[in-house]
C-alpha cells in the first residue's frame, strides 16, 4: 500500500519491496539499485528507473570527492550521517522508489532494536548493512571478530529487521556470510568483490579480475539458491562498473538478478558529465 499520509512512495512494507523486485524479475528486466549521497543525485537516479536507492555513509565522502572506502573509516558516526542525509536530502525528494538506510549493525554503542526503530519512523523502507565488515580480511577482520564488532552483528541487525517488517539488501564477501543473511531472512543478498574500479578515485592495482569477480558472485549465488530460493541476488564492485559490465556478468553468471550501483553510478556520473559540460563552455570564445 502506498504511504498513508501522503498516498505515495516511503516507507513501504517488506512484502510491499518484495513484489516491487519480483515484478521487475518477472519481467526479465535487470534490478538495478542505487546509492545516493545527496538529494540530487537520488532525484535523478528515481527519473532514471532505479528500483531502490540505498543511502550510505560513503556517500557523503565519495561526492565530496574521497575514495568511498572512507565510509569504513573512523571519519564520522556512519549510522547518524545515514539518517542525516536520508531525513534532509533523500527522503524530501524522492516520491515512489523505495529508500533503504545503510546501517553499521555493529555500532556497540547502539541499542539496535532502537535504532531500527528510529529508521522505520524515518520513512525508510528498508536496511542495508554498510558499513560492513564483509569486506575487511586478515588480521583486522580477525581481531574485530574477537572483540565484539563482528559480522555476526551485522546478522543480528538484519534478524531484528526481518522481525521489525524492514526489507533487507546486505552486503556479504563470502558464501558462508551469504548463508547466514539467507537463514535470517534477508530478502536480497549483494555480492560485494571489492572497490569499484574507474574514475578519479577508483581502484585499479587493488581490484579483482573480471574473472575473479565471477567466480566468487557465482559461488556466493549458488550458496544462497541452497540456503534460501527465494532471495534477490545482485552483484556490486571490482570490476563490475559500466552497463556494459553489468550485462556481461548478468550472461555468465547463473542465477543473477541484478546489480548495485554506487560509485559506478553516481560518482562516475557527475564525473564524466561536469568535466565535458565545463570543457564545453570553456571552448566558447568572444
Amino acid at each position: 500500500m502506498p504511504n498513508p499520509w501522503t498516498g505515495k512512495g516511503n516507507p513501504y512494507t517488506k512484502q510491499e519491496v518484495k513484489d516491487r523486485l519480483q515484478a521487475v524479475v518477472n519481467q526479465k528486466k535487470a534490478i538495478i539499485a542505487a546509492g545516493a549521497g545527496t538529494g540530487i543525485s537520488a532525484k535523478f537516479i528515481e527519473k532514471g528507473g532505479a528500483d531502490l536507492i540505498i543511502i550510505y555513509n560513503s556517500g557523503r565522502f565519495r561526492m565530496s570527492g574521497h575514495g568511498s572506502t572512507a565510509g569504513m573509516m573512523a571519519y564520522g558516526d556512519a549510522n547518524a550521517v545515514a539518517m542525516e542525509i536520508g531525513e534532509f536530502e533523500v527522503l524530501p525528494v524522492v516520491e515512489e522508489v523505495p529508500v533503504i538506510c545503510g546501517v553499521h549493525g555493529s555500532d556497540p554503542r547502539r541499542r539496535m532494536w532502537h535504532f531500527l526503530g528510529k529508521v522505520k519512523d524515518m520513512g525508510f523502507s528498508g536496511v542495508n548493512n554498510f558499513p560492513t565488515h564483509s569486506i575487511i580480511d586478515g588480521h583486522f577482520r580477525r581481531v574485530l571478530e574477537e572483540t565484539g564488532m563482528s559480522f555476526q552483528k551485522e546478522v543480528d541487525m538484519v534478524d531484528l529487521a526481518t522481525k521489525m517488517d524492514l526489507f533487507s539488501v546486505v552486503y556479504v564477501g563470502k558464501p558462508e556470510e551469504a548463508i547466514q543473511m539467507a537463514d535470517v531472512g534477508a530478502d536480497a543478498i549483494i555480492a560485494h568483490v571489492g572497490t569499484t574500479v574507474g574514475g578519479s578515485i577508483g581502484v585499479t592495482n587493488a581490484s579483482a579480475s573480471m574473472d575473479d569477480a565471477l567466480e566468487r558472485t557465482q559461488r556466493i549465488v549458488d550458496a544462497v539458491k541452497k540456503s534460501n530460493p527465494d532471495t534477490f541476488l545482485l552483484a556490486h564492485g571490482g570490476p563490475i562498473n559500466t552497463p556494459a559490465d553489468v550485462k556481461y556478468v548478468l550472461e555468465h553468471c547463473k542465477g543473477l538478478h541484478g546489480f548495485v550501483g554506487a560509485s559506478s553510478l553516481e560518482r562516475m556520473g557527475i564525473e564524466q558529465s561536469l568535466t565535458n559540460l565545463t570543457k564545453e563552455f570553456k571552448a566558447l570564445t568572444l
